[in-house]
């Protein structure tokens, strides 16, 4: 048999693609979304390769009942997807501190948990492979994605500081930064409860190009995605921690770092003169 994959938020969109992929590859896949309903028909679609669960991330036994469904049914997890998310509309004076507390359970939180609920397993048996799913918004800032923002800067220093840790017990990390994917993630950004209108036209620009993340054919395949990520996990090296996927991803990634190549230098003319 292949791998043995737990992935997270598999109801639609980028995880649905990733756990259909493993499958159609002769993978074992445990997918898991909030409501079991939304999951079971990938296991009748690939019986015997697919595992439904119930999953809210945000639920700890409901987390470890999942990693121990995995270890009892496919004898452990090879791959964990941390691929399950929301969003948050509201610019930083617009979010409050539960709304915050509650982004950074599902972006930060959450993946950390499951990451540690795995790493035992992982250990043990030498080998693993934990993704991170991130975004580009783990590398630029968007006005009225502030929440949002700092949970995936934070997931992207988290799997930082992880890639070191866990490389000694031949566990690799890998960050995954998607671009625009035509999913349902866009109609499911909550806004903030205290929307002000001072930042409406300064949030204008991000709130809609969200909500086009839809259906547009203009924008990557979730199953181009999902392909992707099978090679990176296939490959016998990573060719970086950090990997951006989608026609726009690179070229949004290199006027980012250019920018930060700017910033960096204005910043030591002024101080090292």
């Amino acid at each position: 048999m292949g791998r043995s994959w737990l992935v997270t938020g598999c109801s639609s969109g980028l995880g649905r693609a990733l756990a259909i992929a493993a499958a159609e590859a002769g993978d074992l896949v445990v997918a898991s979304a909030r409501r079991l309903g939304d999951v079971e028909e990938l296991a009748r679609a690939y019986p015997g390769r697919v595992s439904p669960v119930a999953l809210d991330v945000c639920d700890p036994e409901q987390c470890e009942a999942a990693v121990t469904h995995a270890v009892e049914r496919f004898g452990g997890v090879d791959v964990l997807v941390n691929n399950a998310g929301g969003g948050l509309l509201g610019a930083v004076e617009e979010v409050s501190d539960d709304e915050l507390r509650s982004q950074l359970d599902v972006l930060v939180v959450a993946a950390w948990r499951l990451t540690r609920l795995v790493l035992p397993h992982m250990r043990l048996r030498g080998a693993g492979h934990v993704v991170n799913v991130s975004s580009l918004a783990g590398r630029m800032a968007l006005p009225g994605l502030s929440a949002y923002v700092t949970g995936k800067y934070a997931l992207e220093g988290m799997s930082q500081a992880l890639a070191s840790e866990v490389a000694a017990f031949g566990i690799r990390v890998t960050v995954v930064e998607p671009g625009a994917f035509a999913t349902r993630y866009g109609a499911s950004l909550v806004p903030a409860a205290a929307e002000i209108d001072a930042y409406t036209e300064v949030t204008r620009a991000t709130r809609e190009g969200m909500r086009s993340l839809q259906d547009n054919p203009a924008f990557g395949r979730p199953e181009v995605f999902a392909a992707h990520v099978l090679r990176l996990v296939a490959a016998e090296q990573a060719p970086a921690l950090r990997v951006p996927i989608g026609e726009d991803a690179y070229a949004f990634t290199e006027s980012v770092e250019k920018a930060n190549a700017r910033e960096f230098e204005a910043a030591r003319a002024f101080i090292v003169g």
